[in-house]
């Protein structure tokens, strides 16, 4: 099983603390955020993972090399100017062009999300992408999606300012390639703006209640320090 693990954010508004640490080496009880992802994905069987790099890259580059033994063989793609998100994927539809599906996993978050419980839901739909989601109490500040009593995501937003659910895009999703073929031709692509609002009505929402912290601003860091165990 293979997976893209999106880790080339600048962590712009964690500044001072990655002015020298990439954002996905940032520490979390002492141990990089990254280190949590590469034990998540081992536990559930994903043995080929693609890195995108842009910001410090040689300090992950350094860390993958020097990382005790794993089960996952990496692949490290560095990106000079970024490509953005769905870019990234667009640049690299080699790397997933034989498998039958794929995770597409953001590095900033930490999640103890269950990725199989996902793969099977996944298996059982006819679309070819899902989309984790999960209830936030501030959803105009996230991607939101609703369902239909298929688990059909019948609409996506990016920030709404008049939010219709609270059912938010958690950042894991499970696709087939072919939803590669939907990324627009542009410089810089976004998967929550260019790609996801083409996917309405051809892609599954799966709810977790699982825990997953977004690990972007000092507050959230301090609420992963108190409540990760």
């Amino acid at each position: 099983m293979k997976a893209f693990l999106l880790a080339a954010g600048l962590g712009t508004r964690l500044r001072p603390l990655t002015n020298e640490t990439p954002k996905c080496l940032i520490p979390i009880k002492g141990k990089p955020l990254l280190v949590y992802w590469i034990e998540l994905m081992a536990k559930h069987g994903i043995n080929e993972v693609l890195i995108n790099l842009h910001y410090l890259p040689n300090k992950v580059k350094s860390f993958i090399e020097n990382y005790p033994t794993s089960p996952i063989s990496f692949t490290l793609f560095e990106e000079p100017r970024l490509l953005g998100s769905a870019g990234t994927l667009k640049a690299n539809k080699d790397f997933v062009a034989n498998e039958e599906n794929f995770f597409i996993l953001y590095a900033d978050n930490l999640t103890n999300i269950n990725l199989t419980e996902l793969l099977n839901f996944h298996k059982k739909k006819e679309h070819f992408f899902t989309m984790a989601l999960n209830r936030v109490s501030n959803p105009s500040i996230c991607g939101i999606a609703t369902l239909d009593e298929n688990d059909t995501i019948t609409s996506f937003i990016e920030k709404p300012q008049l939010p219709t659910s609270n059912l938010a895009n958690a950042g894991v999703y499970v696709a087939k390639p072919e939803v590669l073929d939907f990324i627009p031709s542009k410089s810089v692509v976004d998967i929550g703006f260019d790609l996801l609002p083409q996917l309405v009505g051809k892609m599954a929402g799966w709810e977790t209640s699982d825990l997953l912290i977004d690990i972007g601003t000092f507050d959230n860091l301090r609420l992963a320090e108190k409540i990760w165990t």
